[in-house]
């Protein structure tokens, strides 16, 4: 089995060191993350300069780009083989719910998807630094096995939330859906020493929707969740209503 990983928290994060390490037991790996924190980047891919990539290790590229950016250049050049499965993080935070659309994390995933190559995001679900970076890396090593064994259905990845607990003391993993975030946007305003406004984007309320059978419903109580998560974004229940529209 051969894996490439990557992440959006960056090539030094404690997260992609604890999955290098538990998935080296269990496959040929080869890491390339940016050199830098790329969070809520989504899916951005760099097409108005160039890219930039350093070895800095055996096994461990480091990219002047995006996570969709490394994937696309691990696959295409820097890698001497095309990966049998695409792990991306483990990210520092969850990513469940909405949340999913702006994840860095997610939308590596999605890019080995779109290649038709299986793929997972992995993230510990804390709001700290992170105490269990190992535990959630062991099980994205049992997952990788798995689904090198069975397979994804076509355009499907998987989106893994692990909860920040020992390993010992982790609930058995849950198959759910994406959950619901529920939250207010705002922009904090300020006024600069020299006069000048500045803005930062947040949130006024963080909590998700506790719905049975979701992301956060599962992770909450102290299981694994497991997300399908698919690269069609139609919905086609409103197909038929669209259709019955008079648009001129």
């Amino acid at each position: 089995m051969k894996i490439l990983i990557t992440n959006d928290d960056g090539v030094h994060a404690p997260g992609l060191a604890a999955l290098l390490k538990r998935i080296a037991e269990v496959a040929e790996v080869v890491a390339v993350a940016p050199d830098r924190e790329q969070s809520a980047v989504s899916h951005a891919l760099t097409l108005h300069h160039p890219l930039r990539a350093a070895r800095i290790a055996d096994n461990v590229f480091s990219v002047e780009g995006t996570p969709t950016d490394c994937v696309n250049l691990g696959i295409h050049s820097l890698l001497s083989f095309r990966p049998d499965l695409v792990i991306s993080g483990v990210n520092r935070g969850a990513n469940m719910g909405d949340d999913v659309t702006y994840s860095g994390t997610v939308a590596a995933a999605l890019e080995a998807t779109l290649m038709g190559i299986p793929a997972i995001a992995v993230s510990l679900a804390t709001k700290g630094t992170g105490d269990n970076f190992d535990a959630a890396a062991l099980c994205a090593a049992r997952l990788a096995r798995t689904v090198f064994e069975k397979g994804l259905p076509p355009g499907t990845f998987l989106n893994v939330n692990v909860p920040d607990l020992p390993e010992d003391r982790l609930l058995p993993p849950l198959v759910t859906s994406q959950g619901k975030r529920s939250y207010e946007g705002t922009i904090v305003d300020q006024v600069d020493p020299r006069g000048r406004s500045y803005y930062w984007i947040g949130t006024a309320d963080l909590s998700f929707l506790d719905l049975p059978g979701s992301d956060y419903h599962a992770v909450s109580r102290g299981h694994v969740s497991i997300s399908p998560l698919h690269i069609d974004l139609t919905n086609y229940a409103a197909i038929e209503t669209l259709k019955g529209w008079q648009v001129r």
